[in-house]
């Protein structure tokens, strides 16, 4: 029953030690948080779309969840604090000139660098693959790199101008730490309670015009009322009252309508209506 012609085993081969932890190897981590969906686990592509806590996403995967949150899907707990399409930013990234992407020919024995970013910071040119520090503004959802934010110290975004303050800045892909802080800062902006929306200047003077409108038409004692209605009866009338009837206009005049006298025929000089094949009961 084995160890037949003489072989001899080896203590690894017959002694069982504790199985080895298996590393997870940071580069292939980094990739996958920086080029794939957090969700749909796909490669990213736009339109690229962020959270509050800084996770990236292809907007149509997080759109799919949000039209039906009972499917089954791997990676639902990326997403479970997304409530709408008003939890997610779309993001405007600056693409990296050296990424070729499906463009590279992938024929022949070629070196690829994993690390290599598909977006920059427009900045300082950093690569965001994971390496540097990136953030997005939730105002305007401009993406640069940490680097940029402290060499160039301003409160007006420098891709497109939109002002911020220092509580717009989200970190992209931050640490356990970052993301607790994330999240803190997420659940006191959501428990805030939400101002009340003003009524426009129009809409309060359109309130008060047509509540002011029957006390400026009626009068103290509603002459003004009754006499409106008065003209309107006499139109309504004067509208019913029948043409033959007016003395103040002519007979020639009057002959012109078929309620004239003129116009009435006998029941001999009226014509019975024949059609193509007429039949007779």
């Amino acid at each position: 029953m084995g160890c037949d012609g003489g072989t001899i085993p080896k203590r690894h081969e017959l002694v069982k030690g504790p199985k080895k932890v298996e590393k997870v190897d940071k580069n292939a981590e980094l990739a996958a948080r920086w080029k794939y969906c957090a969700l749909s686990q796909e490669r990213l592509r736009r339109p690229i779309v962020s959270c509050d806590l800084g996770r990236l996403y292809n907007k149509d995967a997080v759109i799919e969840y949000l039209l039906d949150k009972s499917a089954e899907r791997p990676n639902t707990e990326a997403v479970v604090h997304i409530r709408g399409t008003k939890d997610i930013k779309e993001l405007h990234l600056t693409d990296n000139p050296e990424w070729e992407g499906e463009r590279r020919n992938a024929k022949g024995d070629r070196y690829e660098d994993i690390l290599k970013g598909m977006f920059i910071c427009p900045v300082v040119g950093l690569e965001m693959n994971g390496k540097h520090r990136f953030c997005y503004l939730q105002t305007c959802g401009c993406v640069f790199s940490d680097r940029a934010l402290k060499e160039v110290k301003t409160e007006i975004c420098h891709k497109c101008g939109d002002p911020f303050k220092g509580e717009d800045l989200i970190v992209l892909n931050g640490t356990k730490e970052e993301v607790e802080k994330l999240r803190e800062k997420m659940e006191e902006r959501r428990a805030r309670p939400k101002p009340k929306t003003k009524k426009s200047k129009k809409s309060k003077e359109a309130e008060t015009e047509t509540v002011s409108a029957p006390s400026d038409v009626a009068g103290p004692s509603g002459s003004s009322s009754s006499s409106s209605e008065d003209t309107k009866s006499a139109t309504a009338s004067a509208s019913k009252r029948s043409v033959q009837e007016m003395e103040e206009k002519s007979e020639v005049f009057k002959s012109l309508f078929t309620s004239h006298s003129s116009a009435k025929r006998t029941k001999e000089q009226t014509s019975n209506w024949v059609t193509h094949t007429p039949y007779h009961f």
